[in-house]
């Protein structure tokens, strides 16, 4: 069962199976939203969700940042990233059009930051999780 069902942009209709979802800057004690720091954040949640989806390629959405405040501090610019962030399993089928649809599907690990703990879901998901070039990305597997 899928948690939710999101067509991209090239037609294909991929499935949700697996969500991940934390605060983007939860238990940041000191410092600021800034590019080293969110260096550090993308580059752990890519990790994690190695970790956590390793039967499948992961992929980064690259997050839109915002620049509240254009006052240099020592590591630089406030830059902040969107305040959740997710990494998730997508499942569709097969990518080679010669393996059986019965017995083969796809599968892409996708990281990705929203601005709130919405599930994507069809033609509501992001722009950019939509724009996901599955053909590509997604690695086909043996049920």
């Amino acid at each position: 069962m899928s948690l939710s069902r999101t067509v991209l942009l090239s037609g294909r209709s991929i499935e949700l199976t697996e969500l991940q979802m934390s605060s983007t800057y939860a238990g940041m004690l000191e410092g600021y939203p800034c590019k080293p720091i969110n260096d550090m954040k993308v580059s752990g949640l890519q990790r994690k969700a190695e970790r956590a989806f390793s039967s499948a390629p992961v992929h980064l959405v690259p997050p839109l940042l915002a620049y509240p405040d254009r006052t240099a501090g020592a590591f630089g610019p406030v830059e902040v990233l969107p305040s959740v962030a997710c990494a998730g399993l997508f499942r569709s089928t097969a990518v080679a059009p010669e393996l059986d649809p019965v017995l083969h599907r796809s599968a892409l690990t996708v990281v990705w930051f929203q601005a709130a703990p919405d599930v994507p879901s069809g033609e509501d998901a992001d722009l950019a999780l939509r724009s996901i070039r599955w053909e590509e990305l997604a690695q086909d597997y043996e049920f």
